[in-house]
C-alpha cells in the first residue's frame, strides 16, 4: 500500500517531457542534423537510436514541422536544437 502510494506521488512529481518517449529514427541511414534554429546552421548531429524529449515544436513558411530536441545526461538536462519533426519517433511509456 506505502509502495502504491509512493509510486503515485512519483509519477505526478515527473515533468512532463518523461512522459512521452522519442528517438532518433532517420530512414537515410545519415545521423540527423540538428539546428540552431529551423532551416538555421547545422550545429550537432544524432544518431539513429538517440533517446529525446520534443521541446517545442514549430511548422516553417514551407510548412514542413519541425522540433526542438533535449534530453537528460549525467551533467543534467541539455537542450539540443531543432530538427525535422518526421525523423524522430514518440511513444507513451
Amino acid at each position: 500500500m506505502i509502495l502504491a502510494v509512493l509510486a503515485s506521488s512519483l509519477a505526478v512529481a515527473l515533468p512532463a517531457k518523461a512522459e512521452r518517449v522519442c528517438k532518433v529514427t532517420d530512414p537515410t541511414g545519415t545521423p540527423l542534423n540538428v539546428r540552431n534554429r529551423p532551416n538555421g546552421e547545422v550545429i550537432a548531429t544524432l544518431p539513429n537510436g538517440v533517446r529525446v524529449y520534443i521541446e517545442e515544436s514549430v511548422t516553417d513558411d514551407q510548412g514542413r514541422p519541425w522540433v526542438k530536441v533535449g534530453r537528460d545526461s549525467e551533467e543534467g538536462y541539455y537542450s539540443w536544437g531543432w530538427v525535422i519533426r518526421e525523423f524522430i519517433s514518440c511513444y507513451n511509456q
